[in-house]
């Protein structure tokens, strides 16, 4: 498709799509919810996580938003679930929206079959599903993510505020020094401000411009001089990729998607993409004083489409979306200088080609693509074997970036564009930007069944961006 036609339709589309798809699903007479810094956690107990998890419209006190957003129980974003390696998890989702639900526990190495992460059941309107599924015993400790995951609503859903911070303790939270540090949960959303209900339009990946954590604007975290604060984030916007960085401070990343790194890395700034999560230790200045943790401009279209970066709120300025404020002293902790080993995927047996476009599908319009296709429910795209090492080149011949995301096993990114990747890591969400082709690894363990693959600008995923995975024994 020629750029000027992608463009001219992208201008006429944009607001009609934004304006539409936000808030015209879901009215209900819920209660009214004050946005509050510390999130509600339900821990197991006794080796079991057990909940009834309620997905409907909510009234909220959030400034400049329209007084309303989709809700777990009332909350935004949803109770913190925390488990350990071992637990059982038992929830029971109980659809009150006006379209079908499902869930997807994003990140989480689970069977993707029967009534665990399968993002193939679909609740309707008024009905429930319980899902049932044990965390593996050598499951690495990491902050996961819960949220929508039915195709065709899922962008809606999660636009309109669903989702939640999912955490398995273990290993990297006994190191010593994370230990004694102070945590903090920071769950990031973007919700369409009143009057706007999302910048970009669907074809961009729409965005809002009310920037939340833990569904409060600019909220204020408290924590002595001189102490070390380990902030754990998610990324739980449609399409925002946030880029944060810490007033007078650097960062210490220590663990990504899937986990521990080998060793803490200091960074000025912090690229989350949408899905990602990322775990960081801060050395709070010992003088103390207040820190503005600030939000960057990030631009996620090509150059090709300049004249669309007005359209995408993050390519704006910068903002601050929390403060940290010191309150009393505290006695300095180093940081630790080992975390934990990762072993590197090797000798994968062999190689796959993923082509990330956008393009017209017969019948259906404008579509995102993946090796040309858009996504067919029906269709298996990828058959696997389990156990196998493979190496996949994902390749962005697109105008856009696109965040790819793989369930249930993680990845090792090789190399981008050619060069090398230095940093050893585990990730489930992989940034290729436009232009770029990058390798990766993964290895197809423990669990056969059929999974998906796709964008994480969960609009891009409603618009075709998927194909369906079968990982066969």
């Amino acid at each position: 498709m020629k750029r000027r036609s992608f463009l001219a339709l992208m201008a006429g589309g944009a607001a009609a799509a934004s304006a539409g798809l936000l808030g015209q699903h879901w009215l209900s007479r819920a209660g009214q919810v004050s946005p509050v810094m510390s999130q509600p956690v339900v821990r197991s107990s006794q080796g079991a996580l057990m909940l009834d998890l309620v997905a409907q419209e909510t009234r909220v006190t959030i400034p400049g938003t329209a007084g309303r957003a989709l809700t777990y129980n009332g909350l935004l974003p949803g109770p913190v679930l925390e488990v350990n390696a071992g637990d059982d998890v038992k929830i029971q989702l109980h659809n009150r929206l006006n379209q079908p639900t499902n869930l997807h526990y994003h990140g989480l190495h689970v069977s993707p079959e029967g009534n665990a992460d399968n993002v193939f059941l679909s609740v309707q309107p008024g009905a429930s599903q319980s899902y049932s599924f044990q965390i593996p015993d050598d499951h690495p400790a990491g902050l996961f993510y819960y949220h929508p995951h039915h195709h065709g609503t899922v962008s809606d859903q999660v636009f309109g505020g669903l989702g939640g911070a999912l955490i398995v303790r273990g290993e990297l939270d006994q190191i010593p020094e994370v230990q004694a540090a102070q945590e903090k949960v920071l769950f990031l959303k973007d919700l369409p401000a009143d009057r706007q209900p999302g910048m970009g339009g669907a074809m961009l990946g729409r965005e809002g411009s009310v920037l939340t954590v833990n569904g409060q604007v600019n909220p204020t975290i408290e924590t002595p001089a001189g102490g070390l604060l380990r902030l754990r984030l998610v990324n739980g916007s449609n399409a925002r990729f946030w880029r944060l960085a810490l007033e007078g401070h650097r960062l210490h990343l220590i663990a990504t998607d899937g986990g521990a790194l080998e060793q803490p890395l200091a960074i000025q700034d912090l690229l989350l993409v949408p899905g990602a999560r990322a775990d960081v230790l801060v050395q709070i200045s010992p003088t103390g004083g207040q820190f503005r943790l600030r939000n960057r401009s990030y631009n996620r279209v090509g150059r090709r489409m300049m004249g669309m970066r007005r359209m995408v709120a993050s390519s704006q300025g910068e903002e601050t979306i929390a403060t940290i404020q010191t309150h009393g002293t505290t006695t300095p902790v180093a940081l630790p200088r080992e975390l934990l080993p990762i072993q590197p995927l090797n000798n994968p047996v062999r190689t796959r080609r993923f082509v990330m476009n956008h393009g017209m599908a017969p019948g259906m319009g404008m579509m995102f693509l993946i090796n040309g296709q858009p996504y067919d429910h029906q269709r298996i795209d990828t058959r696997v074997r389990l156990g196998d090492i493979e190496e996949w080149d994902l390749v962005n011949t697109g105008v856009m970036d696109h965040p790819f995301h793989v369930h249930v096993n993680p990845m090792q990114v090789i190399s981008r564009n050619g060069e090398p990747e230095r940093l050893l890591a585990w990730r489930d969400v992989v940034l290729v930007r436009a232009g770029e082709t990058v390798r990766v690894r993964t290895q197809f363990r423990d669990f056969s069944g059929r999974s998906v693959y796709h964008c994480h600008i969960l609009d891009h995923e409603d618009l075709g961006m998927m194909g369906n995975l079968l990982i066969e024994a």
